[in-house]
């Protein structure tokens, strides 16, 4: 049976080739050309429009969300918090060696100076501050607390130097004299030994305890503050070169290493002599010799600071004469420094017996084996002595 389709009516030929009613021309075989659509230039134009909108849509989001997140975020890391103007009372602060700006900070952000550390450090703008003591307010400004650091005119501490050699009389007179403690109060705290921390082989004398050196002084600082830390720096130096392990192994207890020390600084000229003069302390001390050292006398006889003593000040009934006494003297005849003690801890290796300062200008010093070379050394002083004011 044949079928028929719809359309084939009136078609000899079935399987002849038909065109469907609803194809365009040229859908299927037909030699007519397509004419090109006249909207296509159009078309490409309201994809451009809506892609430009789109684009527009999407920055409008993006900058809401910035905008929201800058908010978010300047809430949770707000400003740094800060005082302003520069601040009321009075506050004393410190600002140790080696502090970090970060550390000063939060040392004045605890003591109520400034706000907050990140105030302090964006406000230094590179600023470094020295150690020291400075008056300060409560409430600064941070810039304002930065200008009183670096300013200058704010320090508030006092510098006192005690030199190398001095006796307790002489140390506490310069310590009055530049500072504001009275000698009064200075003397009297002198006498409470017991207060003052000494270590137990000083038995409770201050002589050659009192270590030399600069000090800073807070404001208030008290006489007993001064020499309490004077002698917490003395045990520092003992510390330092060794003093216990050298007295033992010299034969000595340290009571007698220091009284050495202060021997090494009345009589040592030079940097390069003071383990000489150690040295001849030792070996006269082991000879059985008396030292014969002027700066004993001098500290006996009260006339410390002169050169040279007289028949009778040699003859003087003192312990501490060591022209009569043989070996140490009792006690330390000053404060010796570090390098002193370093010398009497550590001396350097030699004969000598004697040694005189042959030019009172340069402290040239020799040092002699034997009597007859010192007494050419000794001479060599003496024609020195008559063309110089120094003798």
């Amino acid at each position: 049976m044949s079928h028929v389709h719809p359309g084939d009516e009136g078609s000899g030929d079935p399987t002849a080739t038909q065109t469907w009613a609803d194809e365009p021309p040229g859908a299927l075989g037909d030699p007519s050309p397509r004419r090109k659509p006249l909207y296509g230039f159009g078309h490409r134009a309201k994809g451009c429009l809506a892609v430009l909108v789109a684009l527009g849509v999407v920055l409008a989001a993006v900058s809401f969300v910035l905008v929201r997140a800058s908010g978010l975020l300047s809430r949770l890391d707000p400003p740094a918090a800060d005082f302003s103007g520069s601040g009321s009372g009075r506050v004393v602060v410190q600002v140790e060696k080696g502090d970090t700006l970060a550390e000063v900070g939060r040392r004045l952000k605890e003591m109520g100076v400034v706000a907050s550390v990140d105030a302090f450090i964006a406000a230094s703008d590179g600023e470094t501050v020295d150690p020291g003591y400075y008056q300060l307010r409560n409430e600064m400004s941070a810039t304002s607390a930065i200008g009183f650091l670096v300013d200058g005119e704010h320090r508030v501490e006092t510098t006192v130097t005690v030199p190398e050699g001095l006796t307790v009389d002489e140390t506490l007179k310069a310590v009055a004299k530049q500072s504001k403690l009275s000698r009064r109060a200075l003397d009297r705290a002198a006498e409470r030994t017991g207060t003052l921390g000494l270590p137990r082989y000083a038995r409770g004398e201050l002589e050659g305890f009192l270590f030399p050196a600069t000090y800073v002084l807070p404001p208030d600082t008290s006489a007993r503050q001064v020499l309490r830390m004077m002698v917490r720096r003395f045990e520092q130096a003992a510390k330092k070169v060794g003093l216990e392990q050298a007295a033992a192994d010299l034969g000595l207890n340290r009571r007698e290493l220091v009284t050495v020390a202060s021997l090494v600084q009345a009589e040592a000229q030079r940097d390069k002599d003071f383990g000489k003069v150690a040295r001849v302390i030792y070996n006269r001390n082991d000879a059985g010799m008396p030292l014969q050292f002027d700066s004993t006398v001098h500290y006996a006889t009260d006339t410390v600071g002169q050169v040279y003593t007289t028949e009778e000040q040699r003859s003087v009934d003192s312990p501490y004469n060591t022209y009569l006494v043989v070996g140490l003297p009792p006690g330390p005849i000053n404060s010796p420094g570090e390098q002193a003690l370093a010398a009497a801890t550590d001396p350097t290796q030699g004969d000598w017996l004697y040694f005189v300062t042959v030019d009172l200008s340069t402290g040239e010093t020799k040092f002699a084996d034997d009597l007859t070379e010192h007494n050419s050394n000794v001479a060599e002083l003496a024609e020195y002595c008559r063309s110089s004011d120094a003798c």
